[in-house]
C-alpha cells in the first residue's frame, strides 16, 4: 500500500514522500492528502519524491490515475483559484518512459511532469517560476 511518509511546504513549494507498493486505491489516496496540504497552503510547485515506491502499474492503473489526478486538480482550480504544477520523481517501472500516464494528465489540463532524478524536476519547477 502506498503511504505518504513526510509533507514539507516552505516558498510556496510543497514536498512530499511517497513509499510503498503501488495500489490504485493508496495513491489516490496520498494525491487527495497532497491537494489537501496544497489547498491549504495555497502552494503553486509540488514535487512528489515516489523514488521508494515499488510496483509496475498497467496500463489501465496509469490511466485511471492519470484521470482522476487531473479531475481533481481541476476541482481544486475551481474551488481555490490555485493552479499548481507537479514534478513527480519516480523510477522505472513505476515511471513509464513513453509517459502515458503523464500523457493522459496533461491533455486533461494538468500541470504534470515526470522525472527520474530530484535534480530534474527541482530545474524544471525553477525554470517554469522565472517564466511566470
Amino acid at each position: 500500500m502506498v503511504t505518504l511518509e513526510n509533507m514539507h511546504f516552505e516558498s510556496g513549494l510543497l514536498s512530499a514522500i511517497g513509499s510503498g507498493e503501488f495500489s490504485l486505491e493508496g495513491s489516490k489516496q496520498v494525491f487527495l492528502e497532497m491537494l489537501a496540504a496544497v489547498a491549504q497552503y495555497k502552494a503553486e510547485k509540488v514535487i512528489f519524491d515516489g523514488r521508494k515506491l515499488r510496483g509496475k502499474p498497467n496500463e489501465l492503473e496509469r490511466f485511471l490515475y492519470a484521470e482522476f489526478a487531473a479531475r481533481e486538480t481541476h476541482k481544486l482550480i475551481q474551488e481555490h483559484k490555485i493552479a499548481p504544477r507537479f514534478a513527480y520523481v519516480i523510477a522505472a517501472p513505476l515511471r513509464d518512459p513513453n509517459r502515458f500516464g503523464e500523457n493522459v494528465a496533461v491533455n486533461r489540463g494538468m500541470n504534470v511532469r515526470t522525472f527520474e532524478t530530484m535534480e530534474d524536476a527541482v530545474e524544471w519547477l525553477e525554470l517554469l517560476r522565472r517564466r511566470a
